[in-house]
């Protein structure tokens, strides 16, 4: 989920914390897995929604969204034109062609892990498949840039970089953060240059690194239900996430089934 409220300062885990940290993030991978599977057309949001929370409870966790500042759900849901934060609901039902960002998170043992995927539902456009590729791209490359001894700015660098070179907007009102028993910890993580990104990476930060692209302009809207944003433009957007923590051996993904 991009970051909205920053409730803690920087906090550096131990070593049995990102194992906790790692089944949070493993149970994250399964119930988008099954949320995935799901995204067909004819089924609604709210389906997604109810099959991701059903995985979360059935391994012990919690979903870490649903009753976060007021969010009613355990997935955030956008479609198509919609970046982060769309509210899963019984009466959006999905077409092919569509292209659905699901961003999930759960709580383990009191700690968290964050993902997000975005999925083509049925046949999907050139336009459609080519962003997917590239926003998920964009992720490797951020996570790449996550070694110790670096900045945070190295990550934003590294993402804007590829992004701008294939041709696309990077969401700049949004951005990843850091992570732990909090959803959102500092630092923010933009996706982009950003003045005060001096933060030095150090083993045992656990970071969401979370590039949102854009086809058209990188401009935002913010709806009227208080979360789901939108581009200004009504062009097509792409969200990838992974919960990642800062190692001796470079980044480890604690977001993988």
């Amino acid at each position: 989920m991009g970051k909205t409220t920053i409730r803690r300062a920087i906090t550096i885990k131990t070593p049995e914390q990102i194992a906790l940290m790692r089944q949070a993030g493993r149970i994250v991978a399964l119930a988008l897995s099954e949320a995935r599977r799901a995204a067909r057309p004819g089924a609604t949001t709210a389906h997604l929604d109810r099959v991701a929370e059903a995985v979360i409870r059935d391994h012990g966790a919690v979903p870490s969204f649903k009753g976060y500042h007021g969010y009613p759900a355990t997935l955030c849901t956008s479609v198509n034109d919609e970046i982060v934060h769309g509210i899963p609901s019984p009466s959006r039902v999905l077409r092919a062609g569509d292209l659905v960002k699901i961003d999930c998170g759960a709580i383990y043992a009191g700690w968290q892990g964050d993902a997000a995927i975005t999925v083509g539902v049925g046949p999907i456009s050139q336009t459609a498949s080519r962003l997917i590729a590239a926003t998920e791209e964009a992720l490797s490359v951020g996570v790449d840039a996550t070694r110790q001894g670096g900045v945070v700015g190295d990550i934003g660098e590294a993402i804007e970089d590829y992004a701008l070179g294939n041709g696309y907007e990077v969401v700049r009102e949004y951005c990843g953060h850091g992570i732990g028993r909090d959803l959102h910890e500092e630092p923010a993580i933009h996706n982009y240059r950003a003045e005060g990104s001096n933060v030095t990476l150090r083993p045992g930060m656990a970071l969401c690194i979370e590039p949102m692209l854009n086809v058209g302009g990188a401009e935002t809207e913010a709806q009227s239900d208080g979360w789901t944003v939108k581009t200004a433009d009504g062009k097509l957007s792409a969200h990838f996430e992974h919960t990642v923590a800062v190692t001796n051996n470079g980044p480890l993904i604690l977001t993988l089934p």
